[in-house]
């Protein structure tokens, strides 16, 4: 990464903190060792108690004091906050964003992250290459960063026709350099295809944990819930904030997709109350093809 000399990560969580140390992992080794040796990681953020933590755990080189020094001299700038604060986030930077420093994000969602860049950032709009990193994990905080979260897992970007091919590169470089798969999108298939396989799953469990503890005996449901419960709902101990962001910013398609969901619930009650034996058989079955067919092209754990 011989052009990436500097870059700020702003928000040190587990999506920041990772890229962070996912870096500094790549340059302790291989062929990035003598390019990346001499990069520094500048982290910015809402609080300074959680910069201070990751300072004292290596995440990052030192605290930015303020978005002018941080951005002096930066190569590469990676928002990691929630999607419902970037766009005040890039109306504070873009003053300061010079002219070789790429902008980049790790928001779930795309079309209004654009958006707001498009309103922040002006003509420097050119400078900002959207991307989302398909690694998260239901713990969030810089105490759940590591080194290895974006090993062998999906990086989806969604350039913009305003960026140029170096611009998109760099980006590209940076999350290769975690371990990732780059992959690119168009926005609207991005937010389409997100909202189907990762918003709609984190809303229904949500919604399945919210509707339990609601109930007079909930202290019973939870104390005899074990491993399915647990499995099926692991992704509901994730951040409320950034969820709120992602349901809101993207509910156009997740309602389509909640609403393709209910229709089938509506399916499957009827052939419940039928005692349908074979027809339920018959669709656990194909749910079940279905799912170890994907269970088959993932890597193994670990990898």
């Amino acid at each position: 990464m011989a052009d990436i000399r500097k870059i700020v990560v702003c928000g040190v969580g587990l999506i920041g903190g990772s890229f962070a140390l996912a870096l500094k992992a790549a340059a302790a080794v291989g062929e990035a060792r003598e390019a990346c040796e001499a990069c520094e990681i500048v982290g910015m953020g809402r609080s300074r108690a959680t910069l201070d933590e990751a300072l004292r755990q290596g995440v990052i080189d030192r605290c930015g004091a303020d978005w002018g020094a941080a951005m002096a001299g930066a190569d590469l700038v990676l928002l990691a906050m929630p999607v419902g604060q970037m766009e005040q986030v890039m109306r504070q930077l873009a003053p300061h964003l010079e002219p070789q420093t790429i902008l980049t994000d790790g928001g779930s969602t795309k079309q209004d992250v654009i958006a707001a860049a498009r309103m922040a950032l002006g003509d420097k709009i050119g400078q900002f290459v959207p991307g989302h990193p398909i690694a998260g994990a239901e713990k969030s905080g810089v105490a759940a960063a590591r080194a290895d979260l974006y090993r062998g897992k999906r990086v989806v970007l969604t350039p913009l026709p305003e960026n140029t091919a170096a611009a998109v590169a760099k980006v590209r470089l940076a999350w290769e350099s975690c371990g990732a798969q780059v992959s690119e999108l168009t926005a609207e298939e991005h937010d389409h295809t997100f909202a189907a396989v990762s918003h709609l799953p984190h809303l229904l469990a949500f919604a399945l944990v919210h509707e339990f503890a609601g109930r007079p005996n909930s202290e019973q449901l939870f104390a005899f819930a074990a491993g399915g419960f647990r499995d099926f709902t692991r992704i509901a101990s994730s951040h409320p904030e950034m969820w709120r962001d992602i349901c809101i910013a993207n509910r156009a398609a997740l309602i389509q997709e909640l609403d393709a969901y209910q229709a089938e619930l509506l399916r499957t009650r009827v052939l419940l109350a039928r005692a349908d034996g074979a027809a339920l058989e018959a669709m656990f079955g194909t749910a079940r093809t279905a799912r170890d067919a994907w269970l088959d092209t993932m890597p193994p754990p670990g990898e």
